[in-house]
């Protein structure tokens, strides 16, 4: 065969991997089946939307009860737990704390900057993954993917290590935003490959990676330079990157973004629907080319996943002036005119992101305030203020909607027209980590510990 043919060929079979994985998604497929094995390979699960659909969840726990195993972790990270074959993954930092030589430097640095107050800073950092046993809780291995001398500041509220790993047929994706990108052969632990997309996130990095077909696709937007980039799965070889659109806005904090991307098909084509400052892109996860834009505004840092209910996107802009905007995805070019059906100004979060079930979409802002909004024309249905703040993104199971506040508390409500408490419940430590799901069971991460919730 010609050298020619063969590499059509090779193409050929690589956008139809990255078709066929993306036809099961939308189609329920993969989800169901992953669900039944009790695997939750990404960000907010197989389907990337937080919705485990009619999965009996935990309605009630506490730190006496309710509890299967509850198992201390090294280190920080606000990355949530992805779960395969009976072994959780999760990354953490462990952070050495800087020299009085380091704190000088370091505040010199951050002179002048009006967040200086709210930055943190380490000596150094180990990166690491870890495994841990969903049966016992036992920590059976960690792997140590980098280490960082002298890493620039990140935000208090952040971690150097929040983007959440991804699976994909015995391989742990780690990203560390600029830090770097590890792959993990998870039966051996040996380090496959490594690769480094360096950007200045300003705050620390934020967007999780996702697999189509045979490339995973990482959100590069930082203040000095923003793209999307697709490397190979197997290699971390780079297959493409391509820039984002022009930003208006030139100060550079307000360019950089945190989102990560959701990848559907609609209409038989492939889309990978990745927010960022100014702009929502969908892209062709095989190519890069991109599909649709619509230009949002003046929104920035957007770190909300984006949701999709078949025929609409439901997106965040970010920060400033935090919108909700419903797009529909079968547009083509620039659709700022023409796919947007409704926005909501009005208690939207800049972090977490939405659900959406049954003609209804919820979200709860960052100072806890849960809105649930008709998908149809963006009415509001209801509103009501639950405590505590929220980062980590809401999980939906069998008519409940789950709720983890940064108090460690998690609010169960039920996915209705009328708002409904159903349950309060209380953990020591912090959710910032977005909850994770292995049969009926929860998989909850706190800022010192990891929990499997359950019935015994």
């Amino acid at each position: 065969m010609k050298p020619f043919v063969i590499s059509l060929l090779v193409l050929f079979i690589g956008f139809a991997a990255i078709h066929a994985q993306a036809a099961d998604i939308a189609g329920g497929a993969r989800v169901d089946d992953a669900l039944a094995k009790g695997d939750w390979p990404q960000f907010r699960g197989p389907g990337g939307q937080g919705d485990v659909g009619n999965v009996a969840l935990p309605l009630k726990w506490s730190e006496s009860e309710g509890i299967k195993w509850k198992t201390e972790l090294p280190g920080r990270g606000w990355s949530s737990p992805v779960i395969a074959d009976g072994k959780i993954w999760l990354t953490a930092a462990v952070e050495i704390p800087p020299s009085a030589t380091e704190q000088e430097e370091i505040r010199k640095r951050l002179a002048g900057n009006p967040n200086a107050d709210q930055m943190n800073a380490a000596g150094s950092i180990d990166l690491l993954a870890l495994e841990v046993d969903l049966a016992t809780g036992k920590l059976l291995q960690t792997v140590k993917l980098f280490t960082v001398d002298e890493p620039p500041p990140i935000h208090s509220l952040n971690s150097y290590s929040s983007p959440t790993p991804v699976l994909v047929a015995g391989r742990l994706i780690c990203h560390f935003g600029t830090f770097g990108v590890a792959c993990v052969d998870v039966a051996t632990g040996d380090v496959v490959w490594r690769r480094q997309l360096e950007i200045d996130h300003i705050v620390g990095p934020g967007s999780s990676p996702v697999v189509a077909g045979d490339v995973v696709l990482l959100t590069c937007d930082g203040a000095d330079k923003q793209f999307i980039a697709a490397l190979d799965v197997k290699t971390g070889e780079p297959r493409w990157q391509v820039d984002r659109p022009p930003i208006r806005e030139e100060n550079p904090d307000m360019r950089k973004s945190f989102a990560t991307p959701l990848l559907f098909e609609h209409a038989g084509r492939l889309q990978a629907v990745i927010p960022g400052a100014q702009w929502f892109i969908a892209y062709d996860p095989a190519t890069g080319d991109e599909i649709w834009r619509v230009d949002h505004g003046k929104g920035f840092s957007n770190v909300p996943c984006p949701v999709f209910d078949g025929e609409r996107v439901y997106l965040c802009t970010g920060f400033g002036k935090p919108q909700l905007w419903a797009v529909r995805a079968d547009g083509t070019g620039d659709v700022s005119e023409t796919h947007v059906d409704w926005r909501q100004k009005q208690q939207i979060p800049a972090m977490s992101s939405p659900v959406v079930s049954n003609g209804r979409i919820y979200v709860i802002s960052d100072g806890g305030v849960a809105s649930c909004f008709d998908t149809t024309n963006g009415e509001m249905i209801w509103r009501e203020r639950i405590p505590g703040k929220y980062s980590a993104s809401p999980l939906l199971a069998d008519g409940r909607i789950y709720f983890c506040s940064q108090e460690g508390r998690t609010t169960v409500v039920a996915d209705a027209a009328e708002y409904q408490e159903l349950a309060a419940n209380q953990l020591d430590g912090m959710h910032m980590a977005s909850p994770a799901v292995s049969g009926d069971d929860l998989i909850l991460r706190t800022d010192s510990h990891l929990y499997r919730i359950g019935a015994e």
